[in-house]
């Protein structure tokens, strides 16, 4: 056989097992491309030393992969816990109430806190000497809300351990938790929880029946005199308000004329707050939902003269979402979609 004939045939069968190799590139296209998104997710999650720039506008650097975070806010422990975060301690909230374990942790999380052994480090103000005896190589410190340990922040970052801000007063928490993923090299598992957690808001879409639009969301705070009850009523901002609009609810307006100005909370982006006085006129939604309330709270609710002529309750299409949708994370938002499939079934 020629030389020439022998490079011919080479030829032929690189062009043939080319030709083959470009058919399986197109027939599997979108599998390959699916499977290469998951992969570079993946491998972003793991390059290290990375830098990240927080909600306080700190560019925060990690040498390695953390593997013992504290968590000096609650309300963010819960969204560590679900992606499987190494959260080691945390700060906690007075213990033993309606929506606290005997530890001041929530009580939606606090049973996977004592099974990952999450030592909880004080309740109320944080203390800096207790969050440093812990050796943390990360720790995450809240911006805003009563759990916010900006007081001591400089006194953190002075010690060299990296300090990562975050502001989850304008965000749900699957924004909260690929934030976190992000920053512990957990995104993977975070988008797993999104994905599920959509899922689940889509099922009980088609389980219930729609109540009357539009709705206002809030936590109501009754009292035996007047000027003793109130609200604060959840925006557009808020991740209640965010969760109740993902299941295609339409917010109430809240006047302007009705919220308190006075209160420390004003200024806030995810809540109105509103005195027992300008309630009537603040709960202009045809529906209520309570959050961080049971049954009796939602009695309360429709016994209070205050609101006896809003539309929600003369039609009782009040509804209580359960004590610990006080604060929302992966495991109080699943239940709160429970509650609300479970009211609003068809």
């Amino acid at each position: 056989m020629s030389q020439t004939s022998t490079l011919r045939r080479l030829l032929a069968a690189l062009v043939v097992g080319l030709c083959a190799v470009f058919a399986l590139t197109a027939c599997g296209g979108s599998q390959s491309s699916s499977s290469d998104s998951s992969a570079s997710a993946s491998a972003s999650d793991e390059t290290w030393p990375k830098t990240v720039k927080d909600d306080n506008g700190q560019e925060v650097k990690l040498e390695s992969k953390p593997e013992k975070i504290v968590s000096t806010a609650v309300t963010l422990t819960g969204s560590l816990l679900a992606i499987d975060a190494p959260v080691i301690a945390s700060g906690g909230t007075s213990a033993n109430t309606s929506i606290s374990d005997d530890q001041g942790f929530f009580t939606q999380w606090g049973d996977k806190a004592k099974e990952k052994n999450v030592k909880s480090l004080y309740t109320g103000d944080p203390s800096a000497e207790k969050i440093l005896a812990e050796n943390p190589d990360l720790i995450v410190v809240s911006k805003s809300g009563a759990d916010s340990a900006m007081d001591i922040y400089d006194q953190l970052k002075e010690t060299g351990v990296p300090v990562y801000v975050m502001d989850y007063s304008d965000k749900d928490w699957e924004e909260v938790s690929q934030q976190l993923g992000e920053l512990t090299g957990k995104q993977q598992k975070a988008d797993e929880l999104v994905k599920s957690f959509d899922e689940r808001v889509n099922e009980v879409k088609d389980n219930i029946k729609e109540p009357e639009q539009p709705v206002t969301g809030m936590v109501y705070n009754a009292g035996s005199f007047k000027d003793d009850s109130g609200a604060n009523i959840w925006t557009s901002e808020s991740a209640q308000g965010k969760l109740l609009e993902k299941l295609g609810f339409k917010l109430a307006d809240v006047p302007e004329d009705a919220v308190d100005k006075n209160s420390q909370m004003g200024q806030r982006s995810d809540i109105k707050p509103i005195t027992g006085e300008n309630l009537s006129k603040a709960a202009t939604g045809k529906t209520v939902f309570l959050f961080a309330s049971d049954d009796e709270g939602k009695d309360a609710y429709l016994k209070d003269s205050l609101v006896a002529n809003t539309e929600a309750v003369k039609n009782k299409a009040v509804y209580a979402l359960g004590q610990d949708s006080f604060r929302l994370d992966y495991y109080s938002s699943n239940n709160v979609l429970d509650q609300i499939e479970t009211q609003l079934k068809k």
